[in-house]
């Protein structure tokens, strides 16, 4: 059984994402694996074998798909290393190694295994804080994600925390409204750590299963965003000793290098435990997934593959590598 088979074998007897997921996930990989498969396409032709100038190539593609300087060495690295033990490696065989290799660098964490939007077990209420800059989809990724959890069958409380834009509170009252959930929220210009201490408060009194906090999307000035995020942690702890039990990050897939800055200046600010990637079906960036994966260790839970309700997914990083190179 070679490698790659190893690692993606229905041995593992993880179930897979539904049907209508995998055909999400095509369509939303569309643009990205149409530029970067027609590159490649054109860096190998006329080449019977993988040389510097193949590599060099390659390099160049994954770098402009925005895999990342960092993670596209290790690829290469990883690639030069076949090319040396196999001593003839034909570029008819590059798709197969390069798919190998990816799978192989994401492997290395244990995250992008669930298929399902679940939280752990015998915690109970779940705290999920939500964190990103303005414009990223991040409110809407609140609105889909509590969308799934309730068709799980959990109980949902929002919070609108998210306090210096009326327009947040507003969004975030029509996806609640939309998915039929409750939501806490005060007026705009609040104390955004008071409206976390009456969501938790509610959620309890409601014997809620998860509460998801929405939180400014300010990150012009990172003392003032950590001590606000400290403060609401601080706030909520009053009320669940261990909140928040998931600090996520939302980046907006099709900005590319910009959202690795982003990943950097969060992961300085606050403790940042998961991310969500979303915007992926409008950007030939989708590399970009790979590169963050890699470069912050930081498991990414869910991708935005489409504008439709059902298009938020669990990142399951065999059924994205699987997707990419079909």
């Amino acid at each position: 059984m070679s490698f790659f088979k190893k690692i993606f074998s229905s041995e593992k007897k993880d179930p897979s994402l539904s049907e209508q997921a995998k055909q999400s996930l095509d369509k939303g990989l569309e643009k990205t694996k149409n530029t970067f498969f027609s590159k490649l396409g054109k860096a190998i032709a006329g080449k019977s074998k993988v040389d510097d100038d193949v590599l060099d190539n390659l390099e160049e593609i994954l770098v402009s798909s925005d895999v990342g300087v960092d993670t596209t060495l290790k690829i290469i690295t990883r690639i030069e290393k076949r090319v040396a033990e196999d001593k003839y490696l034909g570029t008819a065989e590059l798709n197969q190694i390069l798919q190998e290799e990816i799978a192989s660098l994401l492997s290395e964490t244990n995250t992008g295994e669930a298929t399902e939007f679940i939280i752990p077990i015998n915690v109970k209420p779940y705290v999920l804080m939500v964190v990103g800059v303005n414009g990223v989809g991040k409110t809407t990724t609140i609105g889909k994600l509590a969308y799934q959890f309730k068709k799980q069958g959990y109980n949902v409380v929002l919070g609108a925390a998210d306090t210096f834009r009326a327009a947040a509170i507003d969004q975030l009252q029509i996806w609640a409204d939309r998915v039929g959930i409750p939501i806490v929220r005060q007026n705009m210009g609040s104390d955004p750590a008071s409206v976390a201490f009456d969501t938790l408060q509610s959620a309890v009194a409601q014997d809620a299963d998860i509460v998801i906090i929405d939180t400014a999307g300010r990150l012009h000035n990172k003392v003032n965003l950590m001590n606000e995020l400290t403060k609401v942690k601080r706030v909520m702890q009053k009320v669940v000793n261990d909140a928040p039990h998931d600090v996520m990050l939302v980046l907006d897939g099709s900005t590319g290098q910009n959202a690795f800055e982003q990943a950097k200046q969060f992961t300085a600010a606050t403790e940042v435990t998961s991310l969500a990637v979303t915007k992926l079906d409008g950007t030939a960036k989708g590399g970009v997934v790979i590169g963050i994966s890699d470069q912050f260790q930081i498991p990414v839970k869910y991708i935005g593959v489409g504008e439709g309700i059902e298009d938020l997914q669990v990142f399951n990083k065999h059924e994205f590598v699987d997707s990419f190179f079909k």
